[in-house]
């Protein structure tokens, strides 16, 4: 009998639900200090407290849509039939994608800040 896991990139759906509860606890419970240690810590998010307050709940909704995204397309292994190494790479690219289009994103919203 196969089971769910079977017909998705595990490595993928994994990331996609550390992105969902890294972008639930920063969106919740985000940092109320600037802090070098907790949040979105860029050199734009810590050049005040409103771009810092705003860098913390943004990020954590980006988070949180990428991570949905990552899990929605983790069963597409079903169509593919790809093996291990495979779905260990393609979990790491969008892992890593995934944090630069967020890191640009919330950057970019920033820079409109005043």
């Amino acid at each position: 009998m196969n089971t769910i896991l079977e017909y998705c990139n595990q490595m993928l759906l994994c990331v996609g639900i550390v992105f969902i509860l890294a972008g639930i606890i920063l969106h919740v419970f985000p940092p109320k200090k600037i802090n070098g240690l907790y949040g979105y810590r860029t050199q734009t998010s810590m050049q005040s407290q409103q771009k810092w307050d705003f860098a913390q709940t943004y990020s954590g909704k980006i988070m949180i849509l990428t991570g949905l995204i990552f899990t929605l397309i983790a069963p597409s292994k079903g169509l593919f039939q790809t093996n291990a190494t495979v779905d260990m790479a393609i979990g790491m690219f969008c892992m890593i994608i995934g944090s630069i289009l967020m890191i640009v994103a919330v950057e970019k919203a920033l820079r409109k800040i005043e």
